[in-house]
This record gives C-alpha cells, structure tokens and sequence, in this order.
C-alpha cells in the first residue's frame, strides 16, 4: 500500500480526544483521503461498503442507532467493526451508546470525538487528508512567495538559485524551500510546494554555507507551503538561441499532469535577477487579472498600422 497518515497525527491535528486508549493505534495508518457516514451500514446495508475511510458518526447516525432494541445494535456493531477500519469519529461532543465502545475495544477499532460540527470536521478533515496523501514529486531549484504569487525558481546546479531567493528575501518577500522542492498535486489545478523537514527554512550559499532564514530575517521571512503559480528557468546566456520578447504565447512546464506558466530568462553578468522575478511575478498576476501588456502592445500596433494605411 502506498503512503498514508498516521492515526497519533490525524488525532494531533484534529484535536481529537480517544475514548478507547486500550486500543493500540501507533501503527495505524489512513491512506484514503474520504470519509464515510455510514447511515447504510448500520441500517444493515453493507453492499460497496468501503472500510479503509474514516468513520464519522453524526447526529442523524447518533439518534437512529438508539431507535435500535440493545440485541439489534449489538449485531449491528459487530459487523461494523469487524471491518478494517481506521477509526470512528462522534461529532459534536456526542458520546457512543452503552456497548460500542466494549465491541470497538474488542475489535482493535480506535474512537475518537471532536467538538466540531459534522459537516465542518468533515470539510476540514477531508481537504487536509487531500493534501498529505496528494501525489508528490521532489524536484531540483527554490520556490519563494513573491508578492503572493508562488515562484519556483530552477536552473542548472550553481546558476544562482538560491542568490536570487536571498535577494528577494531581502527585499521582503518569503521563503518556501530551497534546494529540494516537494510538490503535491492536490487538484487538477492546484499543485503545493513545501519543504523537507531535513532542510526547512535553510539555504545553501556558496562560498558561505549553510543560512538559517528564520532566525536571521525573521518569522516574517518564511512560511510552510505555497501554491506553485509560475516557474522560472535560469539558463546560461547564448547568442545563438532566440529567446522570446514578447510574450504573447505562454511557455508551460508539467509536474504530475499540472501545466504551470514557465518563463525562461539568460543569465548574464548585471542583470538583478531578484528585480526580474519580481516582475514576472507582477506581470502574471496583471495577466490573471485580466491585462496583458504584451497584447496590450499588439493592439496598438495594429491601431496604428490601421490609421497609417487610411
């Protein structure tokens, strides 16, 4: 089985409290990011019934079940948890009927409640599960929020990466990661970047070593996780190849099946690259809004090629 969430983080996270701390749940893993209300299943219905979600008891589920005569709900219960499931959540501060949690204890089921509302521990629960267990790919450059827009810088080993995310942290912007770049596909539009924990919040000078950003800039200087909006590609300057100055036609790059803006800029000796994506971030943000400069500046041509020909 692929990768999943520890039971002890999704507890941690949701602030869930255990009501069966007999059962052992170190080991216990969730790879599926859904939840399941299971209405049907302790109605009887058990037909597709999927046992690797998370069980999440409402207040509907709640008052049905004490509808139930005590040697019905036992039978329920004991085929509920004879399945494989992760753990079983009580919404709303509910407490379980008298012998759920014996048949849980027996049948090695962690239970956990929350005081949150069904539908907003369900919300929350699922798009966090979607997040930790999205695809992932770990890629080569330095991904930095640069006016809100999320940048990932790559380039060839040495081109100056990681030069230019100090500069734009200097000049108040943030840092993602530098280096190594773990991204998520969380939708078919959305891919997150995010940092290893190994190397979180530093960054690799040569020349100098290793810079802790946090405690030289400041909180203020970085954060966890940032959406990849564009990517730039640092490559050396060369004469013989054409390189595009206009922009009228967007260059993409895919990771994971996500196409994402690209933009190739030619290093070359004086030019403040820090400046550059700053601009390109800009610039993207102006084109997401609605305006292009460069059709902009098209339109006017032709205006004037128009009035000319008259």
């Amino acid at each position: 089985m692929g990768q999943g969430i520890r039971l002890t983080e999704i507890v941690e996270k949701m602030d869930l409290k255990n009501l069966t701390p007999e059962v052992e749940m170190t080991e216990k893993e969730v790879h599926v990011p859904d939840v399941n209300r299971p209405s049907l299943q302790l109605a009887g219905f058990f037909d597709h019934f999927d046992s690797s979600r998370v069980q999440i008891i409402g207040n509907v589920e709640h008052t049905y079940v004490q509808t139930l005569s005590e040697k019905r709900r036992e039978a329920i219960f004991d085929k509920l948890l004879q399945h494989p499931i992760p753990c079983v959540v009580f919404c709303r501060n509910m407490d379980p009927v008298d012998g759920f949690l014996e048949k849980a204890v027996k049948y090695g089921v962690p239970v956990f409640k929350t005081a949150k509302q069904t539908s907003d521990f369900t919300a929350e629960i699922i798009r966090w599960m979607n997040v930790k267990l999205a695809p992932c790919i770990s890629i080569h450059g330095v991904l930095v929020d640069v006016y809100g827009v999320g940048v990932l810088i790559m380039g060839e080993s040495g081109i100056g990466k990681s030069e230019a995310a100090l500069e734009l942290i200097k000049r108040g912007h943030r840092l993602v990661t530098d280096d190594v770049v773990e991204i998520r596909k969380v939708s078919d539009e959305t891919l997150v970047g995010s940092a290893p924990d190994i190397t979180k919040h530093f960054i690799e000078l040569r020349g100098i070593g290793i810079v802790d950003v946090k405690s030289m800039f400041g909180v203020q200087s970085v954060r966890e996780t940032q959406n990849i909006d564009l990517v730039i590609t640092l490559e050396d300057w060369s004469r013989d190849k054409e390189y595009d100055r206009l922009g009228l036609e967007e260059e993409y790059t895919e990771f994971l099946g996500n196409k994402v803006v690209c933009h190739r800029i030619p290093i070359r000796p004086g030019r403040n690259l820090a400046i550059i994506v700053e601009s390109a971030a800009v610039n993207h943000r102006q084109k997401q809004m609605g305006y292009n400069a460069a059709q902009e500046l098209y339109k006017r041509v032709q205006e004037n090629l128009a009035k000319r020909s008259k």
